[in-house]
């Protein structure tokens, strides 16, 4: 089974590869993009901010995420593939120089401020083991913050709440409110239960890498 799920997940990874390069041809503006981010900066630019939809959980840190993936993800918001009212919203009011100026911004934003999550922790044997079930690294890389396409994201010292609603909406069908579709990531997210979902965030989010929260200057 291992041996035929291995090449499946590549002939996925090429097709969603190929169907993203096709998305994300505009080229980003990052100066264009800090004018853009007004609908952003008042989740994503306060640390600790917490949405409340589905569940509280604090909004990803998007600032050093790389930008063809925050392409990806609001495409997917504008299409109805993530379904979150507030971030459709979004979504379908950018066009696709909007989302590559945002993303451009947001890739570089915060590059000279500290991110201090210090070592790598060594997982344990449990989570060593979901890690490897998932094949997590196969798509996320090394230390989960090189991911081997560009339109995927870095999930290193993401916030471990965030991952958890993040990993538990692929497993959601049939609702028109939340879920994601992306066939990878279902088919992933469905070998976990709950509990080990949890887990499993809890440690990438003390892993080191470039994403953080950077408040605007209103908010500091």
């Amino acid at each position: 089974m291992k041996k035929l799920l291995l090449p499946l997940l590549a002939l996925v990874v090429t097709s969603v590869t190929s169907l993203s390069v096709l998305a994300q041809d505009a080229k980003g503006d990052a100066k264009a993009g800090e004018k853009k981010i007004a609908m952003c900066v008042g989740c994503h630019g306060i640390v600790g901010y917490q949405a409340s939809f589905p569940e509280v959980y604090k909004v990803p840190k998007i600032s050093g995420q790389g930008a063809k993936y925050i392409v990806s993800a609001l495409n997917a918001y504008k299409k109805g593939e993530r379904k979150h009212p507030t971030m459709r919203g979004i979504g379908e009011g950018l066009t696709d120089q909007d989302m590559a100026d945002v993303a451009a911004y947001y890739e570089g934003h915060g590059a000279t401020e500290t991110n201090a999550t210090g070592p790598a922790p060594d997982p344990s044997a449990k989570v060593a083991e979901l890690v490897k079930k998932g094949a997590c690294l196969t798509c996320h890389g090394p230390g989960f913050s090189k991911p081997i396409d560009p339109s995927y994201p870095k999930v290193a010292g993401q916030h471990a709440d965030y991952l958890f609603v993040a990993l538990k909406s692929y497993k959601t069908e049939g609702n028109a409110m939340m879920g994601r579709a992306n066939g990878v990531m279902g088919g992933v997210a469905k070998q976990f239960s709950n509990v080990e979902m949890k887990e499993l965030a809890g440690y990438i989010s003390k892993l080191p890498g470039d994403l953080k929260t950077v408040p605007e200057a209103r908010f500091r």
